[in-house]
């Protein structure tokens, strides 16, 4: 897939980038050859493959899961402006 520098800029427009008028052809041709590989990637037949978690077939190292802080929360709400049933209460910001 070739993308043309108009397309690029719409691209950069929706992700809210800035780019010059003299890179357009430059950012044009690279993302034209991640988009290539990425299509080169996806005509591998990967059906017998089973995903992986990790490259290296080794169990997680797990912790004890156990309690090991007390619970300060009435502490840190002491400080807090608001407070109302254990929330805490901030001014509403999206109309």
């Amino acid at each position: 897939m070739m993308l043309d520098p108009s397309e690029v800029e719409n691209i950069a427009h929706l992700a809210r980038l800035s780019i010059d008028a003299a890179d357009r052809d430059t950012y044009a041709r690279n993302l034209s050859a991640i988009l290539a590989f990425v299509e080169q990637l996806n005509s591998i037949d990967t059906s017998g493959v089973l995903p992986m978690a990790h490259p290296l077939d080794t169990p997680q190292r797990l912790r004890p899961d156990e309690v090991t802080e007390t619970n300060q929360r009435d502490q840190f709400q002491a400080h807090a402006p608001k407070v109302e049933a254990g929330l805490y209460l901030v001014p509403k910001v999206i109309e």
